[in-house]
């Protein structure tokens, strides 16, 4: 093709138009003469406005439409030198939503001449699959990485299924507007989340409002309409002046309602009506109000069982549930305690201006104990928050060792046994042992014997004596048995374990003292 000697094609598609009959004639005369071997179609192409992008755009796309592609025979070039810039612009869009499935093809004509004549001019052939473009890939994986990095606040964290989980949260929260939904037990990291969501959108200028978050379980009574929709002055009694509400705080910004599961029925409702429409009405006003804002709400609760019990509305659920997305508790993510412990131990120091650590034992022990199975870690992330701000504060200037690290574990097993049940006969059965033995006692016990240890000092606990214990424990065999010495049995199995009867039966407050 005469200035791009290096450029061989075979047709050119040519889209003209009748208003320019005598320059297509010569166009058409120019290429056969410079490149005879280059058949040339020409096809009628009207718009009355060249410059009107609904028009422009309209022509090519039924010329992508009706034109017989065959990419599977034939390759393809889209040459967007030419036309208008509307033209170009229009050529690119098909090109990139594969309408004209081919690549670009950008001419650039001859820059100077030289003493023989026209330098020839030169061509780049530009394929839209930029995963062809290492660099550019390159360029895209490291900001998603870095954007991922940010949603987790820096923590390396090693599970495969959270990782993939905040990858795919942050490519939601990037592209999408629509409400985010996560779910996941008290302290796994809802509200951390949430905030980052925000402030990843913040950086990527697609909210320029605040992040407005409310615990819903907070809001009772007829204060939970004036909290999230606002109210006018006399609306009831106290209403001294008017309120906005959170909903019109959060406008142009993310609104985070944690715990939405224990919203009324009739906050719902008005909730729905302001997700869908952008607008509501506040309590005792009756002029709307507009509020843009994107919601991330939160739960511990199954919204499906409270839509099946009436506790929850259905179309709000659906209107909720676009992107779910369920947070692991810590003992689901076990191999993410280490990088944790480093940036709690990271916080605190920029927090209090002190740096302290743990010196090797006393690291390996809390370590041993915050992976094994036995850790219950029923509050997740605020336990693990909540014992590495005792273990520094107790610490103080020196090294967290291993004497701390016990304290702070037989702290964590009591404060489980009491979420489990409370009172001195309940609990699980780590906690049980807790009690009575030492954690390195306790870890050189198999799990199997934990679970029968534990099962007979329950029954002692509720036993009156020894003989009581040891008729409830051995019910079943005393019948099989002509003599039967039952609380003998029972004295020599926690004997095996360096108990007895009197250390079982140890007072609670005995214990709580201990603790405190």
């Amino acid at each position: 093709m005469g200035q791009f000697p290096d450029l061989l094609v075979d047709r050119i598609e040519l889209l003209t138009s009748q208003r320019y009959a005598k320059l297509n004639d010569a166009v058409i005369g120019d290429l056969a003469l410079v490149a005879p071997e280059t058949e040339v179609r020409p096809h009628e192409f009207v718009v009355r406005d060249p410059w009107n992008f609904e028009e422009v755009y309209e022509a090519l796309y039924q010329f992508a439409t009706d034109y017989p592609f065959d990419p599977d025979r034939e390759d393809y070039l889209i040459n967007i030198t030419t036309g208008t810039h509307v033209a170009q612009i229009c050529l690119f869009i098909l090109t990139e939503s594969r309408h004209l499935p081919g690549k670009l093809l950008q001419l650039s004509p001859p820059k100077r001449r030289s003493e023989e004549g026209a330098s020839p001019g030169s061509f780049s052939i530009i394929d839209l699959d930029l995963s062809q473009y290492d660099q550019l890939a390159s360029r895209f994986a490291k900001e998603a990485a870095a954007a991922t990095d940010f949603l987790k606040s820096g923590i390396e964290t090693r599970n495969a299924a959270f990782n993939q989980m905040i990858e795919r949260i942050e490519q939601v929260a990037i592209r999408s507007t629509a409400p985010l939904l996560l779910t996941g037990p008290t302290g796994a990291g809802k509200s951390r989340l949430a905030r980052r969501i925000y402030e990843l959108k913040k950086q990527q200028g697609q909210v320029s409002g605040d992040f407005v978050e409310i615990n819903c379980s907070t809001l009772r009574g007829d204060t939970a309409m004036s909290t999230l929709f606002g109210h006018s002055k006399g609306a009831f009694t106290g209403a001294a002046r008017d309120r906005p509400g959170l909903l019109r705080a959060a406008d142009g910004g993310v609104l985070f309602l944690d715990e939405i599961g224990e919203l009324g029925l009739d906050e719902q409702s008005m909730l729905l009506r302001a997700i869908e429409e952008k607008r509501f009405l506040p309590v005792g006003s009756d002029r709307e109000v507009r509020s843009d804002f994107q919601l991330i709400s939160g739960t511990n609760r199954d919204l499906i069982e409270r839509v099946e019990s009436g506790d929850f509305r259905e179309d709000l659920f659906a209107r909720i549930n676009l992107w779910l997305f369920q947070l692991p508790g810590l003992k689901q993510r076990r191999e993410d305690i280490e990088p944790n412990i480093q940036y709690e131990l990271e916080q605190l120091t920029q927090t209090t201006g002190r740096k302290v650590s743990f010196n090797r034992e006393g690291y390996e022990r809390f370590i041993q104990f915050a992976k094994s199975g036995d850790s219950a870690w029923t509050g997740n992330f605020r336990d693990l928050n909540a014992a590495i701000t005792r273990l520094t504060t107790l610490a103080g200037t020196r090294r967290i060792g291993r004497d701390l690290v016990d304290e702070e574990i037989e702290r964590l097993r009591h404060l489980w046994r009491r979420s489990a049940g409370g009172g001195s006969n309940s609990g699980s059965d780590l906690s049980i042992l807790g009690r009575y033995l030492t954690p390195e006692e306790i870890d050189a016990i198999d799990r199997f014997d934990k679970v029968q240890l534990a099962e007979v000092i329950r029954v002692c606990q509720e036993s009156r004596n020894l003989s009581d214990a040891g008729r409830t424990l051995f019910a079943a065999s005393r019948e099989r048995r002509k003599t039967a010495n039952d609380s003998d049995r029972v004295r020599k199995y926690l004997a095996k374990f360096g108990l007895s009867w009197e250390r079982v039966k140890v007072d609670e407050t005995e214990i709580l003292v201990k603790l405190t």
